[in-house]
């Protein structure tokens, strides 16, 4: 389980990477070019990974048996909302029939997606901690 929230985590990550890469370019239209073609893949990748993050999240920690119970809860609530928010966002972007650089400078400016990265960046480090190694297998030569 948390590896599925480490993979939505990084897909929101890898977006923010190329919407600031995105509107360094200056663009008028996402028609045309290359990377035009791709943002609304990665915003609809970042939607798909956004879309009950703090409920698969919720999951992760009551699996690992995460402690303090109520500390992680009150900050997945922190994460509910920030996800919400960065979703409408992101919704609202794609619903445009032009997706210009400007616009995207613009979200990636958006306070609700700063403090969504933020959330991401300290649970992501937090659940790292708690991922088990995978158990070595040891072979004697000669077998």
């Amino acid at each position: 389980m948390l590896s599925e929230v480490g993979s939505r985590c990084e897909a929101v990550e890898e977006c923010y990477e190329f919407m600031l890469a995105y509107a360094a370019q200056g663009l008028r239209t996402d028609e045309g070019s290359k990377s035009g073609g791709q943002v609304r893949e990665f915003l609809q990748r970042a939607v798909k990974a956004l879309t009950g993050l703090a409920e698969v999240c919720t999951v992760a920690v009551r699996a690992e048996g995460l402690e303090p119970s109520e500390k992680y809860a009150a900050f997945l609530a922190v994460l509910d909302r920030d996800a919400r928010d960065s979703l409408a966002a992101i919704e609202l972007v794609l619903a445009q029939p032009v997706i210009s650089s400007q616009l995207i400078d613009n979200l990636n400016a958006s306070i609700h997606l700063r403090a969504l990265l933020t959330d991401l960046f300290l649970l992501d480090e937090i659940l790292r901690k708690h991922v088990k190694p995978a158990e070595q297998v040891v072979t004697s030569e000669g077998e």
